[in-house]
């Protein structure tokens, strides 16, 4: 059985790749949509703004773009989604989990659920509906999943916790899916980000008084552009990374976290009794579906 250390240690050649990306219409996932399509992919654009997504397709290659319009949250609309990604193209070799969203700055005491539950429906739960469906694709061509996460999921979340918990659970999912998908052959990693200067880091940051208000310490107050978050995730999918940080100066904080993480998450990923025990469930889960 083929395992990351052999097929999945490979470069992955973007050129004739299928790939789909999620909060594709602006922001970190339009740049990233811009940067697989510059390295000779084709990609499908998913964001639940029809508008936005319209706009888009203008400006990108012919016959090498396609969008839907679903919220990442509709689970039946996801795989509905994924399944006319893989019947136009014949196949699905990329997915990039990008869609997030930040909660109103709250204390847990005075939040309101209802803003609990829509991060986490996005952040997380979209994140899941999203790479569910793309599963056995993404196996069948040997690719690679990529989660955005955020180094939000190493620090600790006062007034914003919905987000921290969210990043960081999308760091676990992503850590269990390479270690899974390593048993087929195929890859998965995740990117990790500061600061990115996009609509969403303005709402929530500079024009809300209580987020200014929030500095980190200064060697990690600078922000990076969504073109250079999409260099950083187009270029980990190409090797395969387990994990991009962008910009350089948090990689120390990732460091001093998790010496021992990078290491379990290696070895597990190259653990041939570990793959078998994957296959084994999964072929278990099959037999008594």
């Amino acid at each position: 059985m083929p395992g990351l250390d052999r097929r999945g240690a490979r470069r992955l050649d973007l050129a004739g790749r299928v790939c789909l990306v999620t909060g594709a219409a602006q922001g970190i996932g339009l740049e990233t949509v811009r940067a697989l399509a510059a390295r000779g992919a084709a990609v499908a654009l998913l964001d639940q703004d029809g508008d936005r997504l319209r706009s888009c397709r203008t400006t990108l290659p012919a016959g090498r773009a396609h969008t839907i319009e679903v919220d990442v949250r509709d689970r039946a609309g996801m795989a509905t989604a994924v399944g006319e990604v893989v019947a136009r193209f014949g196949r699905l070799d990329v997915v990039v989990a990008n869609a997030g969203v930040t909660p109103r700055a709250s204390s847990l005491r005075t939040m309101d659920p209802a803003d609990y539950d829509r991060v986490v429906g996005i952040n997380l739960t979209g994140v899941f509906n999203t790479v569910h469906p793309s599963i056995e694709p993404v196996i069948a061509g040997g690719g690679h999943i990529a989660l955005v996460a955020s180094m939000a999921a190493m620090l600790p979340g006062p007034l914003g916790s919905p987000y921290m918990i969210t990043k960081a659970g999308v760091e676990q999912l992503g850590r269990a899916l390479r270690i899974e998908l390593a048993a087929h052959g195929a890859s998965a990693g995740v990117s990790y980000f500061g600061i990115v200067a996009t609509a969403m880091t303005r709402s929530a940051v500079d024009h809300d008084p209580i987020g200014s208000a929030l500095q980190q310490p200064r060697p990690l107050r600078r922000r990076i552009s969504a073109q250079e978050a999409a260099t950083a995730i187009v270029d980990g999918v190409q090797a395969r990374a387990a994990r991009t940080i962008a910009p350089p100066a948090w990689t120390l904080l990732a460091w001093l976290r998790g010496v021992t993480d990078r290491l379990v998450d290696a070895s597990a990923s190259r653990d041939r009794r570990l793959h078998e025990l994957i296959l084994r469930s999964e072929r278990e889960a099959s037999a008594g579906a």
